[in-house]
This record gives structure tokens, C-alpha cells and sequence, in this order.
């Protein structure tokens, strides 16, 4: 099952690494240690000691003059900086890279990369658009799921299914889609939502229910294949809830999502953890759905605004290539 190589991937927000506190990534069957310094420069080694193998995310830093810090091997106390380099014990000087380093593209606080693959498409201009106009509101739902990348990515576009596997959150009665716009990579869905009413009993019992309006209108903006963005817009003001996917290996896939939010009013803003708690929910049930699937089952039903899931199929299997048909409609 291809991961896609070429495509870029987005490791992490800058808010997800506390300050010298080595965490482990993993992208393309390789796992990382990823930290950052009292500078704001984050660094990516492979996360094996090249001495006897120990995680070095399960070790420690330990911050320089100059504000920046090395990770400690938590096996024998090896010390390596971000090139990789490294001091052996009874000796001052410094040994030539025993580690390569993952090669990151930070803007701003998005940590982007490659993977070290030679590049297949350019970084998506649109969190950095997001970032200039809405405020951060945080990070959540951060899982791995044991499912191939294209089974996530159709999960996540698949529009449909909010009527089983969201119906405990969203109670959508009806699905009515407006229209598709297919540019290649890059697309936007339009539909609205049909919620089933609530009483103030369940809204008390399960405060969520006081976000959700009678007719959810979804606008999903999808950049192939990273992210999917839900532009959304309440009675609190807009909200940019931005789902990503990171192919960890053939069969494990990262999912997050990172919010961000203009608020009408600034009452208003302490209501961000309960949108963030929101989207949480939305990311455990559908990475919950992903384990009840029977996997190669073959499709003999197709339900109408499946052209999410077509648009995917279409990418995937042509990858890094954009052909017909166009999907828009």
C-alpha cells in the first residue's frame, strides 16, 4: 500500500513540543526524536542510538550557553546535537554525524517535511493564510490508528457518514450536498446538515449540543493529501478545524487536528476547550469506526455524494499525477 512519498506531511505544531522534552515521531516506517530549544529551533534525529539502539525520545535534553540543547541517550548518556553528532565517553571531541538528520520546513509554527523524499508537490500555502487571520485555539485528538493512509483518508471523505458514525454527536437526520469543486489536489465540498432537535435535558447532560445548530452547513476545504479543513461559522464566531494525517507506516496512520478561531466576542473565548473537547470526540469516533471494518471488501453499493471518496481513489491511484475525470459538480 503506497504511502505516498513526495507528499508533504505535517509533523507537528510548534505548540506540541514543550521545551527541551524529546517526543517521538514516525513517518515512512522511521521513527524520529523531534525537540525544541529555548530558541525555537526544532530538531530531528532518527530515534535509535546508533550505539546499541535505545529510543532517545525516552531519553532527555540538556540545555547549552547558547540556548540551545543536546538529547541524551537514556541507555548509556550519549549526547547527540541536532546534526547528529555526538561526544564519546574519554574524549572532548566531537565525532562526525553518526545520525542523519530529517530535514524540516518550519513556517511559522507549522513543522513541515518531506520525509526525505525528493519532492512531489508544494507545501500547501493555507495554514499559514489561517494563521495570519485567526487565533490559535490548541491541538487535539493526537492518535495512531492501525489503518493503511487510504483507508483514513476515505474515512475522512466520506460524507455520508456522519448519519452512523457521528449520529451520537451530531444527530443528522438529513444530508442535503450543494456542490463539489474538484481542482486537482485541491477541492471544496459544500453541504448542509440536518440536526435532529435536542431538549434542554440532553444539552445539560451533554453540553456539546449547545455548538450544534439546526442545520450544520460544512464547507470542507481538502489539500490531497494532508489535510481537510472545516470551515465553520456560529453564534461564537468562525472556526477553522484543521484534521491531519501523517503515514507512519504501511499500516499505521496519524491523525490531529489543530483549531483556530475568530471570536465575536471575547466572552467567548474560554469556549475554545469545549470546541476542542468537540473535536476530539470527532476524531475517537472515527478513528473507532476504522476498527470495525472488514478490510478488502469489495464495494457493491454506492450512495450518492460518495465523489469525496471518488476524488481520493482518483489522487491515490495516480499519485503525484492530476488526471480527468474532473469531479466538480
Amino acid at each position: 500500500m503506497s504511502m505516498l512519498a513526495g507528499a508533504p506531511w505535517l509533523l507537528a505544531h510548534k505548540s506540541m513540543l514543550f521545551v527541551n522534552k524529546p517526543k517521538k515521531f514516525s513517518l515512512y516506517n522511521t521513527d524520529y526524536v523531534l525537540w525544541k530549544d529555548k530558541t525555537g529551533k526544532v530538531n530531528a534525529l532518527p530515534n535509535a542510538c546508533p550505539h546499541m539502539g535505545a529510543m532517545l525520545s525516552e531519553g532527555w535534553c540538556q540545555e547549552r550557553e547558547d540556548n540551545t540543547s543536546v538529547v541524551f541517550c537514556p541507555f548509556h548518556a550519549l549526547e547527540f546535537d541536532g546534526q547528529g553528532c555526538t561526544i564519546l565517553p574519554g574524549s572532548k571531541k566531537k565525532t562526525l554525524p553518526q545520525l542523519e538528520p530529517l530535514e524540516l520546513i518550519l513556517q511559522g509554527d507549522f513543522i513541515w517535511t518531506y520525509g526525505g523524499c525528493e519532492p512531489k508537490m508544494p507545501i500547501p500555502n493555507v495554514l499559514n493564510e489561517i494563521a495570519s487571520e485567526y487565533e490559535f485555539v490548541g491541538h487535539t485528538g493526537d492518535t495512531s490508528v492501525e489503518t493503511d493512509l487510504l483507508s483514513m483518508l476515505l474515512n475522512m471523505h466520506d460524507y455520508n457518514h456522519q448519519n452512523g458514525t457521528h449520529r451520537p454527536l451530531f444527530k443528522i437526520q438529513e444530508v442535503r450536498f450543494e456542490k463539489f469543486i474538484d481542482n486537482g489536489h485541491h477541492s471544496h465540498a459544500f453541504y448542509d446538515n440536518l440536526t435532529s432537535p435536542t431538549t434542554w435535558a440532553e444539552k445539560i447532560s451533554n453540553p456539546n449540543l449547545l455548538l450544534l445548530p439546526k442545520v450544520l452547513k460544512a464547507h470542507l476545504e481538502n489539500h490531497f493529501p494532508s489535510l481537510v479543513i472545516f470551515h465553520g461559522t456560529t453564534g461564537l464566531g468562525k472556526v477553522a478545524q484543521i484534521h491531519l494525517f501523517v503515514p507512519e507506516s504501511k499500516t499505521r496512520t496519524r491523525t490531529y487536528v489543530l483549531m483556530y478561531g475568530i471570536f465575536k466576542n471575547p466572552l467567548f473565548k474560554p469556549l475554545g476547550q469545549n470546541i476542542l473537547n468537540f473535536a476530539k470526540v470527532i476524531v475517537e469516533q472515527d478513528t473507532d469506526i476504522l476498527h470495525k471494518i472488514y478490510p478488502n471488501t469489495s464495494q457493491k453499493i454506492k450512495l450518492n455524494n460518495e465523489v469525496g471518496m471518488d476524488w481520493v481513489r482518483r489522487n491515490f491511484d495516480n499519485w503525484p499525477a492530476i488526471v480527468e475525470p474532473n469531479l466538480s459538480k
